[in-house]
């Protein structure tokens, strides 16, 4: 049996259709987790599922891994293939480590061998990619959003599975949840993607960048110091290997020098374009297209002849 598992449903969607073809390939069950009900489980086995285990549990880490745990206890699946969001990033591991068992994280491939797992992932900050073979079970993999994309089946039919698990109380307790205020359009889902980094020179200049992704259609997205160390923008906007891969068809990096980490966040962009003023910056090796001089310049004029 493989388990698929996400709390973003698109993202849940992406891994049961890769989880689909091993399950049809090697005739195995494929059953999604959902944990929480909120009506929308058919929709899990349109998208390749066989089965869903409904499990009424808030997004607590520690909540997730105890019930993920108890499904694990009880039906023993071959593979956990979960979403590489940030809560999906917490919990494969700590699963793996209670079963002592390996847990490949950001694997852009992977098929089986004889009957074992083989993974492909990148490593050393992205500049390489490392197949992997797992050697005890169950095998435990995390997946980037938008890697694989959805396979929709309406005429496909299966279980819905109602849990009565009782996961061990909490460690920790929540006091409060805020929705965050962000921008309509999701990083991973975008199309175009316009990120801003430490070229510019204050948090009022992001707004250059907001127009330009605002006529192009697009997103705005950032380096890691705009959202991490300067807190110019939320984390949802950050793109890298520790924020969020992106797959877009255009991704205008303007002021940002690319560093490993962004690079590979960015690497399956279809078009780069990089804006710098520094003729030697590393992003120019990873673009398709490359600008030098000022993006006070360049950027209000892009969007300038945009609008026409």
């Amino acid at each position: 049996m493989i388990f698929a598992f996400s709390e973003d449903i698109e993202t849940a969607f992406e891994i049961l259709a890769k989880g689909r073809e091993i399950a049809d390939a090697f005739k195995l069950e494929l059953a999604a987790i959902s944990i929480e009900r909120h009506g929308k489980e058919e929709t899990y086995i349109t998208y390749g599922a066989d089965k869903v285990y409904s499990i009424d549990s808030g997004p607590q880490a520690d909540l997730i891994v105890d019930c993920i745990s108890l499904l694990i206890n009880q039906y023993k699946p071959e593979i956990l293939l979960i979403g590489g969001t940030r809560l999906g990033k917490e919990v494969a591991p700590r699963i793996a480590q209670k079963y002592g068992v390996g847990c490949a994280t950001d694997c852009v491939d992977f098929s089986l061998e004889q009957e074992m797992l083989v993974v492909k992932r990148f490593v050393l900050g992205g500049r390489f990619i490392a197949t992997q073979r797992f050697l005890r079970k169950p095998q435990i993999v995390t997946v980037p959003p938008r890697r694989f994309g959805k396979r929709l089946d309406t005429a496909r039919t299966g279980e819905i599975i109602k849990t009565t698990l009782k996961p061990a109380e909490p460690k920790t307790q929540v006091l409060k949840i805020k929705d965050k205020i962000s921008q309509m359009l999701r990083i991973e889902e975008a199309d175009i993607i316009v990120s801003a980094g430490r070229g510019l020179k204050k948090k009022e200049d992001l707004k250059l960048i907001a127009s330009l992704a605002k006529v192009l259609g697009g997103a705005v997205g950032c380096s890691r110091s705009v959202a991490a160390d300067l807190k110019w923008l939320p984390e949802e906007h950050w793109v890298g290997l520790s924020g969020h891969k992106v797959k877009p068809k255009l991704y205008i990096a303007i002021g940002i020098s690319g560093q490993v980490q962004h690079i590979a966040g960015i690497r399956d962009s279809k078009t780069i374009i990089a804006i710098n003023n520094d003729p030697n910056a590393p992003i120019f090796k990873a673009c398709d297209y490359g600008i030098v001089g000022d993006l006070y310049e360049i950027v209000p004029a892009l969007t300038k002849a945009i609008k026409k």
